[in-house]
């Protein structure tokens, strides 16, 4: 089969050999289904792993952690159904989905919501995983609630958004930019500009003093001091990435807010964790209140160009990047 296919982690972009190649065809085993794939998601995870930016992926690897396609061999019932997916271990421990064949357990693979078409399923995987079970573990938003996103803009951030808003939160998006929220909500987004007011005082302002109740920060440390001066009492942040390792912290200030962090890897997630979570979000998007991030014509790629999409995912393209093995 056409796949790509690294030997070992590249120093940088420029030399990474993201070319096709013929590799044997994964054979199913008893349990298991052979997915065509149509369509596959390129996250910042799938380059890192590829610039040995992951220190426990497994060598040699095909790359590729989301996915959509179709059954050609498995179960009774299944062969020709659309199906999607994504996975932690996918791309890293094991082949992932950036190659014309995939294998996996026949559990783990969940039908397809007809809403979707494969492009728009292969780019929900990452982001809206990552922004559930960063939900999930600080507690689902409800109604009255405040969620605070910062990177409100960005794939996870606009997937915490949809979710939090589906659930009746009051929501503040952060960027350092002006201008509006760019994705779907079920609700209004009211925007901060980080480079041109302070954050807190913006937030305190806009809930009567009150804080955040939830802060998804999807930043990390840029944004760590507005974060934590944005949270009400008993507020919880979540975390999920970073530019510096270390932060000074004020611990008085965490104890007496009564604060709780919530570190998330999505990475460590089985597939069982993943499928279970596209189980829960499916209805959303079949009901409209979720919605798959547009797919651009200029931001699909043949797998002959894998090295351009991954440029354009380490670039820091706005866009949902997708590769048609």
């Amino acid at each position: 089969m056409r796949s790509i296919r690294f030997d070992a982690p590249a120093a940088d972009i420029e030399s990474l050999d993201a070319r096709v190649r013929e590799i044997d065809t994964p054979v199913p085993a008893d349990g298991q289904m052979l997915i065509e794939v149509r369509a596959a998601g390129v996250n910042p995870s799938d380059v890192k792993a590829a610039l040995g930016r992951m220190p426990h992926a497994v060598w040699p690897r095909t790359p590729g952690r989301d996915w959509a396609g179709i059954v050609r061999s498995g179960p009774d019932g299944w062969v020709g159904a659309p199906v999607w997916g994504s996975g932690g271990d996918l791309g890293v421990h094991r082949d992932g989905s950036h190659a014309e064949w995939l294998v996996l357990d026949a559990a783990l693979v969940r039908r397809k919501p007809a809403v979707l078409t494969l492009d728009e399923a292969a780019g929900v995987g990452v982001p809206f995983i990552t922004a559930y079970e960063g939900l999930r573990r600080a507690g689902m938003p409800t109604a009255g609630d405040v969620v605070l996103v910062f990177g409100a803009n960005g794939k996870v951030g606009q997937a915490a958004i949809q979710l939090a808003t589906a659930h009746g939160a009051t929501v503040i998006g952060v960027e350092r930019s002006a201008g509006g929220y760019r994705g779907h909500a079920s609700g209004d987004v009211r925007m901060i500009d980080a480079s041109s007011q302070s954050v807190a005082d913006a937030v305190r302002a806009a809930t009567g003093g009150h804080g955040a109740d939830i802060v998804y920060n999807t930043v990390g440390s840029p944004y760590f001091e507005a974060a934590n001066a944005s949270m009400a009492i008993g507020a919880r942040q979540i975390f999920i990435s970073t530019i510096d390792r270390s932060v000074p912290f004020d611990i008085f200030a965490f104890y007496r807010g009564q604060h709780t962090f919530v570190g998330v890897d999505s990475l460590q997630l089985g597939g069982a964790a993943v499928a279970q979570i596209l189980d829960t979000l499916a209805p959303g998007f079949g009901n409209g209140t979720l919605r798959p991030f547009p797919i651009g014509d200029d931001y699909v790629y043949p797998l002959e160009r894998a090295h351009d999409a991954y440029r354009a995912v380490l670039a820091g393209a706005r866009e949902r990047v997708i590769l048609k093995p």
